[in-house]
């Protein structure tokens, strides 16, 4: 199977990463959604007290409610970064499909990718300190590592970023040349 063009390997990632978009957007919104019905878990609503029946549960919900909201929202914001890695990708594969991976565009592409990528990790880190910070009476200590891997997969990505620089700079060359 060939790498490039119409029917590749590349249409084919091409069409799965359509898929995963539609997937992270349709999350992205059901996170935000629950995130806000979370944020309103602490108000004593008469429909609390019909769904949840139990009122040492209701208690307890009422309690995380915020905590459980700000949970939400950092995992929307995270996945909010995927997203934008997935439509950076999208778009180098639309490049990669049309046959013309070498083009200035994906040089750029590649690089945010690479930041986003970046971001990911710091998310990591940052999130387990400020929930220690905000909410250090409802949480246990959160511990959190670097992750040798990902910071690694983010140089490749720089990396390649060059490479494509390179790339598109032989073929504008190239088409100069007669």
């Amino acid at each position: 199977m060939r790498a490039l063009g119409p029917g590749s390997v590349s249409s084919l990632l091409k069409l799965a990463l359509d898929v995963i978009s539609f997937v992270l957007w349709a999350g992205l919104a059901a996170l935000v959604l629950f995130a806000f019905v979370a944020l309103l878990l602490p108000v004593d609503l008469p429909l609390w007290r019909k769904v949840i029946s139990d009122e040492l549960a209701l208690g307890a919900l009422q309690a995380r409610g915020p905590l459980l909201a700000a949970g939400l929202l950092a995992l929307a914001v995270y996945c909010g970064v995927v997203q934008y890695i997935v439509q950076k990708l999208r778009l180098i594969f639309a490049t990669m499909t049309a046959g013309d991976p070498f083009r200035p565009d994906n040089v750029k592409r590649l690089r945010a990718i690479g930041i986003g990528l970046a971001a990911l990790e710091l998310i990591n880190y940052v999130t387990p300190m400020l929930t220690n910070l905000v909410f250090r009476s409802q949480v246990r200590e959160t511990h959190w590592s670097v992750n040798l891997t990902a910071w690694f997969a983010v140089l490749v990505v720089f990396v390649l970023a060059e490479v494509f620089r390179e790339g598109a700079r032989l073929r504008s060359e190239a088409e100069l040349t007669i």
